[in-house]
């Protein structure tokens, strides 16, 4: 497949004119020329959700493949070419049959395709677990942990430092997948503690972990004075004030801010009630919370999130890496998605001046 006379955001993230051509789902070529773009539309490279527990009615815990495939579609046509499906705290026994639903579905999908599985708890704190299920909260278990990567490759697992195990957990675990400190209620020192010794990501920085205080820096801090620590943002709007997220990638800089939409299934769905982690989601003007008044997850999904951060303030390059490849990097798919190049797979998304998904390629073939 050939796209001639197009501007396209190359590697560095440069707007170039020229053209595009793939082969057998890679990016075989690209050229740079002059003249006028033939038709008007920016190509992005496709976008990279990390964090994601579904949408348009659907969450990954659903175990009825024609959902999973529903879900896959969802995301291509909003510009999200591939995921890293994110599960809740529940019991071993259920998180198994999740897996394997979702290992089903990888490689077949007839969207956005699975990376591997985001393991968003069950080795939480329990006073900084917001939506995830009490019940459920158990101290880290690399033996669980392994049977269910057996199932279905994770390549993030989200849990506590400061909980029983987690520095010995980490410390094996982050040779087989991302330690992400998340759901957590540690000190500044218990966090530092945590990135000498296994963990190197936050998970949706800011919430569900303890603040940036005068004299308590917290998680936060302890992020933000890590240079090599990256760290997801909910940027919707809600999770976090547009004012908070603009410094936070400030602080952060160009390569450690990584967007994420953390979206239930009621993302591009009505108010209503919904479901997470068998708990009641109550969705009202778009925002969602447990029956408690408990924050749950965003109703957006990566790509309005990008144009949220461009209307924020945030620079258009970084911007967009943070959707693209800031998050690729961190589970080490850089060297396939994430940007525009040549070797890479052809996950192409076409925009127009309103920054409007029109096209979207995945992997050389057109999906919508």
């Amino acid at each position: 497949m050939l796209f001639s006379k197009i501007r396209y955001v190359d590697e560095n993230f440069e707007i170039r004119t020229g053209s595009i051509e793939t082969d057998g789902g890679r990016i075989s070529s690209l050229s740079v020329c002059g003249g006028e773009n033939a038709d008007g539309l920016l190509v992005l490279p496709g976008f990279v959700d990390i964090h994601t527990h579904g949408g348009d009615g659907v969450d990954w815990c659903d175990c009825c493949e024609s959902m999973l495939q529903k879900l896959s579609m969802y995301y291509a046509k909003r510009g999200v070419t591939s995921v890293c499906p994110t599960t809740m705290t529940l019991p071993e026994s259920e998180l198994s049959r999740i897996f394997a639903s979702i290992e089903s579905v990888k490689g077949n999908e007839c969207g956005a395709y699975i990376h591997g599985i985001n393991m968003e708890g069950p080795y939480i704190s329990y006073e900084k677990r917001g939506a995830q299920n009490p019940g459920y909260i158990r101290p880290a278990d690399e033996s669980e942990f392994d049977r269910l990567n057996a199932i279905s490759e994770i390549m993030l697992v989200d849990l506590a430092p400061e909980m029983t195990g987690a520095l010995g957990f980490a410390k094996n675990v982050s040779k087989k997948a991302v330690c992400s400190v998340a759901h957590t209620n540690a000190s500044f020192e218990e966090a530092i503690k945590g990135f000498e010794n296994g963990f190197c990501h936050a998970t949706h920085l800011f919430n569900a972990m303890t603040a940036f205080e005068s004299r308590s820096p917290g998680v936060v801090g302890a992020v933000f004075s890590s240079d090599s620590v990256t760290a997801e943002l909910i940027c919707d709007g809600f999770h976090l004030a547009p004012a908070t997220v603009k410094l936070a990638f400030r602080i952060l800089g160009a390569d450690r801010a990584v967007a994420i939409s953390d979206s239930l299934s009621s993302a591009g769905c009505t108010d209503g009630e919904y479901v997470l982690g068998g708990q009641k989601v109550i969705v009202k003007n778009s925002r969602a919370h447990l029956e408690n008044g408990t924050i749950a997850g965003s109703t957006t999904n990566l790509f309005e999130e990008f144009k949220n951060l461009l209307s924020f303030g945030v620079p258009f390059r970084e911007a967009l890496a943070s959707c693209t490849i800031n998050p690729a990097r961190v589970i080490g798919k850089d060297g396939v998605c994430g940007s525009i190049r040549e070797g890479k797979n052809a996950d192409l998304v076409f925009v127009d001046e309103k920054m409007t998904v029109v096209h979207v390629v995945i992997r050389g073939k057109m999906i919508f």
